[in-house]
């Protein structure tokens, strides 16, 4: 209680949450029920995606924000893997690109269409197959640019270019039992990792050793989390040895003692942290639990302070988080949830009481943009760099997202380098040359064919909207 009893000053004493109306909510979704403890749910400021039940194989949806209400049986879903999808991740600097890690042992990364789908997407833009078990994390690198984790039940972590489709890193031979979570530090120069056997390893991937770890960072059996804070230091969630779960605070480079450990309660379900880096709020979100606390994390004692609780009554099976850029700054909303229950995802509102309508600046500090600091190249090769920061003074608008292209290296193509680049200058004009009158005719005769075949579409459409109004009328 001592958490409790000081009256501590600080701008988000008054922190509340709200579930949306009703209307706001997505509804009729089929939650995915497998039993794997990731969020099930990410969001950015265009979609928000949520795996769902789906039979022979692994699906998700990919619903854009404004696309509220109830959602058709039939609407398309991104369902290429051929089992079970565990963990779905947007990518930071392309709202339109999205990774997927599944129970098929394989990663792809998806194209959406800039308005969302219109039919279901079963072609990824690359797969990315190293692990020899099932896929239960994706993490792309904060800032550089087609950098993606994956770790698997193979307790490997593997570091994909996914520009070339190449596996860089793989880290196979430091995790002895299943690993819980990957985070990566606010530049991605560090990975920590919380495993089954109750260690926090803090890893750099690309020297690939273990800079620092911790042997029961929690005395439970159940799982832990562990996720880098934006000083570099490390906050975990777990059990005790009496199954009360915990949270704790620690610095990498003295791992003896927690700078602060806290019990919370007894129930069982996996604590998923949620952070902000801008405000230094950590947001707990239980799986099986219907509340969301929040902490705030500061330098002075006792670290980790309770703000509040926001209570519902339906129990979550995951949670999304959408990151700061996507949020109403007009409204004072610093965070927003995407609440999945069995059948429908339900936004949640934190909001900062305040009487102004004006831009609060010291709510809003710069925070992470769309931009990548770096290439992926550079990052392979030693260079380290800190988020490329935006304001919000004037709201966020999204830009044109450049598609994703993946060149796969040739291992049989071992021409010189030089030719390549001119290969490819060439091409462009190859092309040029060859349109003419004989193209041209091919090109009319296909076009009026694909628009033949629409029409004939859309009046069979028409047909069979009527007829299942018949049936309808005979029905009733």
């Amino acid at each position: 209680d001592t958490m409790r009893r000081v009256v501590r000053q600080s701008k988000f004493r008054h922190v509340f949450g709200q579930a949306v109306k009703n209307d706001q909510c997505y509804d009729d979704i089929r939650v995915s029920r497998v039993t794997w403890d990731s969020s099930f749910c990410a969001v950015n400021p265009r979609f928000v995606a949520i795996i769902v039940d789906a039979s022979g194989g692994g699906a998700f949806l990919v619903l854009p924000l404004h696309k509220t209400g109830r959602i058709d049986k039939s609407y398309p879903t991104v369902c290429g893997h051929t089992g079970p999808v565990l963990d779905i991740d947007w990518c930071p600097h392309n709202d339109q690109v999205i990774a997927s890690g599944s129970e098929d042992c394989t990663v792809m990364v998806w194209q959406i269409p800039e308005n969302g789908l219109t039919l279901s997407l079963t072609e990824p833009v690359v797969v990315l197959e190293g692990h020899s078990k099932r896929v239960g994390i994706v993490a792309w690198h904060p800032t550089a640019r087609n950098v993606l984790l994956s770790a698997g039940c193979d307790n490997a972590i593997i570091i994909w270019n996914v520009g070339t489709g190449e596996a860089l890193i793989n880290l196979d031979d430091m995790h002895v039992d299943m690993i819980y979570n990957v985070s990566w530090n606010r530049n991605g120069s560090l990975i920590c990792t919380a495993s089954k056997d109750k260690k926090v390893r803090v890893i750099d991937p690309r020297k690939q050793e273990i800079v620092a770890e911790k042997e029961k960072t929690h005395e439970g059996a159940r799982p832990m989390r562990a996720i880098f804070l934006a000083d570099g230091n490390i906050f975990t969630t777990g059990f005790s040895r009496m199954s009360e779960r915990q949270l704790a605070l620690w610095n990498p480079k003295n791992m003896e003692e927690p700078i602060a450990l806290h019990e919370m309660d007894t129930s069982n379900g996996v604590l998923l942290p949620f952070y902000d880096p801008d405000t230094n709020i950590i947001y707990l979100c239980g799986k099986g639990d219907s509340s969301i606390r929040y902490f705030e994390i500061t330098d002075e004692s006792p670290y980790v302070h309770y703000l509040n609780t926001f209570s519902s009554k339906e129990p979550q099976r995951g949670m999304g988080f959408m990151p700061k850029r996507g949020l109403d700054v007009n409204k004072c909303e610093i965070a927003r949830f995407f609440k999945l229950h069995e059948r429908k995802c339900e936004p949640i509102i934190m909001t900062v009481p305040r009487k102004s309508d004006l831009f609060q600046d010291d709510l809003y500090p710069d925070t992470a943009g769309p931009e990548a600091a770096l290439e992926a190249e550079e990052w392979f090769e030693g260079k380290n760099a800190d988020p490329l920061l935006i304001s919000l003074k004037h709201g966020y608008i999204p830009g044109k997202n450049r598609d994703l292209k993946v060149v796969k290296k040739n291992i049989l193509d071992n021409k010189p380098a030089g030719n390549k680049k001119s290969d490819l200058i060439n091409a462009p004009k190859k092309a040029a040359d060859a349109s003419n009158p004989q193209n041209d005719a091919k090109l009319d005769e296909i076009l009026k064919e694909l628009k033949s075949i629409k029409d004939t579409i859309s009046n069979q459409d028409e047909r069979i909207s009527k007829l299942e109004q018949q049936l309808a009328k005979i029905a009733d």
